[in-house]
């Protein structure tokens, strides 16, 4: 019987809390979910997992449980019981199904009473190889050179649950060798990775990203990787530290790869130093893949007029090399895409697993120029797809003629500009 039936069973005898809060968390586990949002309402309870970056009502209970559902909660995550006015924060640690679960709660007073939404992290998964992320041909060309470098800064760029930090344990992995000094900075440490440093950082007590790459530069690191880059200070010691012949991988929350350098410009960073310093910038997504079993071919043809000009300019701008070799050649004389229908095996959602997208960037000649003259990142994203950049949407299209995804689907992950 799935954890989901029992949790039902259990909700409708409703006289054991603690066992509704286990089987709540079971079935998000269980059904791959990424956070679960218990919301309470006029007259009742709705549990919400998020799938694949879609929200999705579970199930609902009566709201005289949920007082004893919020206690059993906080108790499990260390969270004051008797305070009911504050936000929360707090963690689950916990074992289900042999998988070491880390779960970030957070609790918010509302009208009716508190909600909580619990963020699920899996500490024993194992990094995929970074030949295995769908970084073709181009980008990996880019990819592998830069982090290959003995210095420079390599960041990646992207929304939350984009992928980001798996690409960069992935880069990690690929680095891990016993003749360099591997150090990492996180909030919170998601994977542990044999023969590498790594540190969790502690904000409250003032063990900050930017006080813990700080004491990094004196552990005589030859690659340091830092969680995200969210302020001046981070980013200044990021950059002092790869001018002193370190490699420096980090995350950055932006929409693309351009719009990464005018974000740190905005940090009011000097714009000579950004050349000197960063050598490669990644832009990433997590799109859903097409459930194997139900896809519906379609002709470029029966597409909507507005998506067939889109798909039909963004191809023109792909260099014929890289298009031949990622696309074969049958597919491009009589081009397919497919379309999601439904079926029992994606449980009626049309998609099943994920695949990556990904842009990345090279700090050309070209583009140092537009970065000291401070143009703009539509100048500096047009310049670089000039030299070969292959761009989100550029990637999505030619793994949507591969058959992995929708384009609809991309294109609603990826927005358009």
């Amino acid at each position: 019987m799935k954890q989901l039936d029992i949790l039902n069973d259990e909700i409708y005898k409703g006289d054991n809390a603690q066992r509704i809060c286990d089987l709540i968390i079971a079935s998000a586990v269980e059904s791959w979910s990424s956070d679960i949002h218990i919301e309470p309402l006029s007259n009742v309870v709705r549990v919400r997992f998020r799938v694949d970056w879609i929200l999705k009502v579970i199930v609902e209970y009566q709201t005289f449980i949920h007082p004893q559902i919020v206690a059993r909660y906080k108790i499990l995550s260390n969270l004051k019981i008797d305070e009911s006015r504050m936000p929360q924060d707090g963690r689950i640690s916990t074992v289900i199904n042999d998988k070491w679960l880390d779960l970030r709660v957070s609790t918010l007073p509302t009208v009716h009473w508190e909600k909580i939404v619990m963020r699920i992290v899996d500490k024993s998964k194992k990094v995929p190889p970074l030949e295995v992320l769908w970084i073709e041909w181009h980008n990996w060309d880019v990819l592998e050179k830069a982090i290959s470098q003995p210095n420079w800064i390599v960041l990646t760029s992207g929304p939350t649950w984009s992928g980001k930090s798996t690409t960069l344990y992935s880069c990690l992995m690929n680095l891990n060798t016993p003749d360099v000094n591997i150090m990492t900075l996180e909030d919170p440490v998601e994977n542990t990775l044999d023969w590498v440093n790594q540190s969790q950082v502690f904000p409250d007590i003032g063990y900050s990203f930017a006080s813990g790459l700080r004491t990094a530069l004196r552990q005589d690191p030859d690659i340091i990787m830092v969680w995200e880059i969210r302020d001046k200070e981070t980013i200044n010691i990021a950059i002092e530290a790869s001018l002193t012949w370190h490699l420096v991988l980090s995350t950055i929350h932006t929409n693309s790869a351009a719009e990464t350098l005018t974000r740190i410009l905005n940090m009011w960073i000097p714009a000579f130093l950004l050349p000197a310093s960063i050598n490669a910038i990644m832009a990433q997504r997590l799109i859903r893949r097409l459930c194997k079993h139900c896809k519906k071919a379609i002709t470029v043809e029966e597409l909507d007029p507005k998506l067939k000009n889109q798909v039909k300019k963004t191809i023109w701008k792909i260099s014929k090399e890289e298009l031949t070799r990622r696309v074969p050649a049958e597919t491009l004389k009589n081009p397919l895409f497919y379309v999601p229908v439904w079926c029992e095996h994606c449980d009626d959602t049309w998609y099943s697993w994920r695949v990556w997208i990904y842009e990345v960037m090279e700090i050309t000649p070209i583009l140092k120029e537009y970065i000291i003259k401070g143009e703009s990142s539509v100048a500096m994203n047009d310049a670089a797809i000039e030299w070969w950049m292959i761009s989100l949407e550029m990637d999505w299209i030619m793994k949507a003629l591969n058959w992995m995804t929708s384009l609809e689907e991309s294109y609603w992950a990826v927005k358009e500009n």
